[in-house]
């Protein structure tokens, strides 16, 4: 078993290091623009690239993209950063504006490669940090010093792929998974990626990993920790900053799902494990059919800017949509698929209730009672209370357009644009 996993991840390996071509192209563009930025910032604030290429830790892609941080005095507030950096890159072509907490910018060189210029204040000390964005610097800075032989940085890269095939790569809010600082970090912690995968694996309760040993036991961790950073099943402590859980995004979901990828993988190691699985639709349409169950697929827009905002609304009205459709069907599969823009797919395949039980008032509200049995018909008394049972005499797509002009201005007010049926 062990010669036979050595072998699938050598060839994941070679599948995912960035050749030396990719790695020179980038380089030069980025240098390229570099030259012209620098040209362009009259005021005294420091360049430095960031991300997996600053840690040497980056992996093969369609479309690369490179962190490139602009770091200001202390002096500046957090839009006059923003502003700062806009000016200089406005005669950029193909730039964009992405509006958060601090406002950063995308810039496209190519199909194939772009940037993203962040504003961030220079701190002496993590504690004056403004932005989680401010730790970047230290974040590199940490890991060069830590990381530094082929093997370790291979066995991140490993783990990298191993997260971004199984959808567990990133900390945005509509993932909710490991980002590429904290498998940085886990894999140094451990390792390597397969002491990793088994690691996670036997994991049952909350487990606390200080690499810096920065906390005598777990309870002064506890205790010096806001209690919103240790709702994650793994407090990852950051080796640069103490009070922060590098892991707060890694939801209890997420971490189930991908402690299944680990145990699936060890149990029957398989390429398949490093392979982004695409849904199969029309597989899928086909076996609910044959199984005479209904099929459903929606497309759903909203007005949010693309990225973390857009997938963040689109996933919430997504897990909406799922309780109401709940309310009346049983549902056997479903997904949902975000495209990085504003717009994503969810599917539905799910089997009538039949029949719906609906709870009233108690038998002594006599208004109440009235109330309900205007809107009912088949009334029944159990324990004192009102019952009534309907039949379901609809499908699952006469439900979501009924749903959707009965809820128009909830719909509305969850930012979402458009919904509508493939």
């Amino acid at each position: 078993m062990r010669k036979k996993i050595n072998s699938i991840l050598k060839e994941v390996l070679e599948e995912v290091t960035p050749s030396k071509h990719d790695l020179d192209k980038i380089k030069e563009d980025l240098n390229k623009f570099l030259r012209e930025f620098k040209k362009r910032l009259k005021i005294n604030a420091e360049v430095f690239v960031g991300g997996s290429l600053a840690k040497n830790t980056l992996i093969k892609k369609d479309i690369y993209d490179v962190d490139i941080f602009i770091r200001f005095d202390e002096k500046y507030k957090d839009n006059k950063i923003s502003n700062l950096t806009h000016k200089i890159i406005k005669g950029f072509t193909k730039s964009s504006i992405i509006h958060g907490s601090r406002d950063y910018f995308n810039i496209k060189l190519n199909p194939a490669f772009y940037l993203e210029i962040i504003p961030v204040i220079k701190v002496k000390n993590p504690k004056e940090a403004r932005n989680i964005t401010d730790l970047s610097y230290s974040h590199v800075k940490y890991i060069n010093q830590k990381l530094k032989s082929k093997k370790i940085l291979d066995e991140i890269r490993l783990a990298k792929a191993f997260c971004y095939a199984n959808k567990c790569y990133g900390a945005e809010s509509y993932i909710k998974g490991f980002s590429g600082y904290s498998l940085e970090l886990l894999i140094y912690h451990y390792g390597s990626f397969l002491k990793f995968i088994k690691n996670i694996e036997k994991i049952k309760d909350r487990v606390i990993i200080d690499i810096e040993k920065h906390y005598k036991n777990k309870q002064d961790v506890l205790m010096d920790m806001n209690n919103s950073k240790l709702k994650s099943p793994i407090i990852l402590i950051d080796p640069t900053y103490k009070q922060r859980n590098a892991l707060a995004a890694l939801s209890h979901e997420t971490f189930e799902k991908f402690k299944k990828n680990c145990r699936d993988f060890l149990r029957n190691p398989s390429l398949k494990s490093f392979k982004v699985r695409e849904i199969n639709l029309d597989k899928i349409r086909k076996n609910a059919i044959k199984n005479k169950l209904e099929f459903i697929l929606i497309n759903i827009n909203t007005i949010k800017q693309e990225g973390d905002v857009a997938g963040t609304k689109l996933l919430k009205f997504y897990n909406h949509l799922t309780k109401e459709i709940e309310k009346f069907f049983l549902i056997k599969n479903k997904g949902f698929s975000y495209n990085q823009k504003k717009s994503a797919e969810c599917f539905f395949v799910v089997k009538s209730k039949e029949e719906i039980l609906y709870e009233g008032p108690n038998i002594k509200q006599e208004k109440n009672v009235k109330e309900f049995k205007k809107r009912h018909k088949n009334i029944f008394v159990k324990k004192n209370r009102i019952y009534a049972k309907e039949k379901i005499t609809f499908n699952i797509k006469k439900f979501i357009l009924d749903w959707k002009n009965k809820n128009n201005r909830k719909i509305n007010e969850m930012y979402i644009k458009n919904l509508k049926i493939i």
